[in-house]
């Protein structure tokens, strides 16, 4: 994989998931002595890193180095020029500036892409939401889910509270979300948040044999299967139907040898 060259103030780094597995990159938090908080640095690499991922990639693993996936967000943005910085702009500024970071939580929107959040120990606020955004979440057996923003007088905005919605329902999302309660990774399982909760040291087995099995399906059907799950909360079930039989009309005539164009 082309070096993307993240500048060292955004705390990750990008890397291969293996030689043999070029289609597979690993994004790594990497401030394991802050416990891999993150900063508008490493949203503005992250939206980078999103829009620069060679069209060979097919599946993006998160992960968090050392004791936790991300504390969230690092406490030194209530001071300076971080978030209090943001009522002193004009409302059109600081929301865009909002908006351009919502951007690095978004790895479900892509239906080429496969985004695994495999997350241990804390996930907290802005690390709650990075794996919130993700198509997949692994989860070790010493995971621990927070939503924290309301706790500190913030409202989470990175994407988070409709895909919590939309994966627990309403009433779990809210109480989740306006209590600050740290959710462990067996009710998470249980609430339909995690894909798989595994012990920890055996994480990385689950991502890579997760890994392996999505590389295994057919890149277009599987672009063309995501796209119908992405599409399916917003239409009827007749117009599923119809999105289905032209998806698989498409795959058909690819199979055929056919070009797709009638």
């Amino acid at each position: 994989m082309p070096s993307l060259d993240i500048d060292p103030e955004a705390g990750f780094r990008v890397d291969s998931f293996s030689e043999t597995r070029p289609e597979c990159v690993v994004i790594t938090l990497d401030r394991p002595d802050r416990l891999n908080s993150q900063t508008p640095t490493t949203w503005d690499e992250l939206v980078r890193v999103r829009r620069e991922l060679p069209g060979t990639v097919r599946v993006v693993v998160i992960r968090g180095a050392g004791r936790a996936f991300s504390a969230g967000l690092d406490r030194s943005l209530f001071a300076g020029e971080g978030l209090l910085a943001l009522p002193h702009l004009p409302p059109d500024e600081a929301t865009a500036r909002i908006a351009h970071w919502q951007q690095a939580f978004d790895w479900t929107s892509r239906p080429d892409l496969v985004s695994i959040a495999a997350v241990h120990g804390h996930a907290i606020g802005a690390g709650f939401q990075l794996a919130l955004g993700a198509d997949l979440r692994l989860l070790a057996d010493d995971a621990q889910l927070t939503m924290a923003e309301p706790t500190l007088g913030i409202v989470p905005d990175l994407g988070g509270t409709k895909r919590l919605v939309d994966l627990v329902g309403y009433s779990r999302a809210a109480e989740i979300c306006l209590t600050g309660r740290r959710l462990p990774a067996a009710e998470a399982l249980q609430l339909g948040l995690a894909s798989h909760v595994v012990p920890a040291d055996e994480l990385d087995a689950a991502v890579e044999r997760t890994v392996e099995a999505l590389l295994a399906i057919d890149r277009d059907a599987a672009a063309e299967t995501k796209a119908l799950l992405l599409g399916a909360a917003r239409r009827s079930q007749a117009e599923q139907e119809a999105a289905e039989r032209e998806a698989q009309y498409r795959r058909l005539r690819a199979l055929a040898g056919l070009d797709a164009e009638h």
